[in-house]
């Protein structure tokens, strides 16, 4: 998100920025280690304010990512890195400094893909994007502190130090339910609500506590689509491999073609595009030409993309469609025009992508759905997937 928005939600003593789309029982007690009661003199609740998946919330002050002494891939706070988990809830993190918010880094808690480790792994705990949320796996039923996120972030928690901002007075503060609390006791051992909302204040008090009120993506359809070797899903409507434009055999965006390639990375995202309300099939053998097939190309109108390579980068939604010879942005995919919508699923962890459609990256089994025009997509499709050569 642009400063702009933090310009227009903050004001004197105040944050009145976003809005909760509810959460479980309220804290009640006042002994330390749990939140106590707001009374007179304390802040209140924000006026709810709508915000969507992938808008960054406040200025931005760290870096992405875990750092060095956070969560790498070794266990971490008795948290482990693996395959994330088909079940998510998530909770709300907001960190202000003297009254204005700073934005929570995308990617705390993930870990990109190695050779060894072809689809990399999260923590169940971690950040997709800068707008605050802590996607928490819900599969295992388990609870989460503040205290694991920090350790996973690496990042110091205590009543004298918040990420790095020391020197000035602390406060928490607890939004479950719409029960606003401020909670008084160790700052790790504070369990991350479930659809709640804590608030860090360092130095100047607020006058009001954000709250938010989620764009959330559309439910998953129970009923599996199968991408069986060959197939087609959707409607044919693009012609077979490249266009004119795309890959002719000459290196595209920093990936090459070649005849017999090594496959040392192999792995398999998906693509999913509906333009007003219909389902397009994926053409066949983008990326596949008779004298070299690119790292990245597909096989059959299924939307499997099939990255395989001698060697580790990162691959992009964007290489892909330069290799095809299409046009990408906000307005058109491939030569249908409208408003695009993208949400990105890993497994369950879904979210609506608001930033550059190109830079999505692609990894292992993560599904991308373009949503081109009207209607919006009542549902995401869940697959069934062959395991492609």
């Amino acid at each position: 998100m642009s400063t702009g928005l933090v310009s227009r939600i903050v004001t004197v003593g105040a944050i009145s920025m976003l809005a909760s789309c509810g959460g479980g029982g309220s804290g009640s007690g006042s002994s330390p280690g749990s939140p106590s009661a707001s009374s007179g003199g304390a802040p209140t609740l924000a006026a709810a304010t709508p915000l969507a998946d992938g808008t960054q919330v406040g200025d931005e002050h760290w870096p992405a990512g875990s750092t060095q002494t956070g969560g790498n891939g070794q266990a971490v706070s008795g948290l482990n890195c693996g395959a994330r988990g088909n079940t998510y809830t998530y909770s709300h993190l907001t960190i202000t400094l003297n009254g204005k918010p700073l934005a929570l880094p995308a990617n705390i808690g993930t870990v990109a893909p190695t050779m060894a480790a072809q689809t990399g792994c999260a923590y169940p705990v971690h950040t997709d994007d800068e707008s605050g949320k802590i996607r928490m796996d819900a599969s295992s039923g388990a609870s989460y502190t503040l205290g694991q996120f920090f350790a996973v972030w690496g990042q110091p928690l205590s009543t004298s130090n918040v990420a790095g901002l020391t020197g000035l007075p602390v406060a928490i503060y607890v939004n479950n339910g719409g029960q606003l609390t401020q909670y008084t006791g160790d700052p790790a051992a504070l369990a991350l609500p479930a659809h709640g909302e804590v608030t860090i204040q360092v130095g100047s008090p607020l006058g009001q506590i954000p709250t938010f009120a989620w764009t959330d993506p559309p439910s998953f359809d129970p009923k599996l689509v199968a991408l069986n070797f060959g197939g087609t899903v959707g409607t044919l409507h693009w012609a077979n491999g490249n266009t004119s434009s795309g890959g002719t055999g000459a290196g595209v965006d920093g990936l090459i073609c070649a005849p017999g390639m090594a496959e040392l990375y192999h792995v398999h995202p998906h693509l999913a595009i509906i333009a007003n309300g219909q389902w397009l099939a994926l053409p066949a053998n983008v990326g596949i030409l008779s004298q070299c097939n690119y790292e990245m190309h597909t096989h059959d109108s299924t939307g499997i993309i099939h990255i395989e390579t001698p060697n580790l980068k990162t691959f992009t939604l964007g290489q892909f469609f330069d290799i095809w010879g299409q046009t990408l942005s906000r307005t058109n995919v491939a030569g249908v025009t409208g408003n695009v919508v993208a949400y990105i699923n890993d497994n369950g962890d879904v979210r609506q992508y608001m930033g550059d459609l190109r830079s999505i990256e692609l990894i292992s089994h993560r599904d991308v759905t373009l949503q081109v025009g009207d209607p919006p997509v009542s549902t995401l499709a869940t697959y069934s997937w062959y395991e492609p050569q």
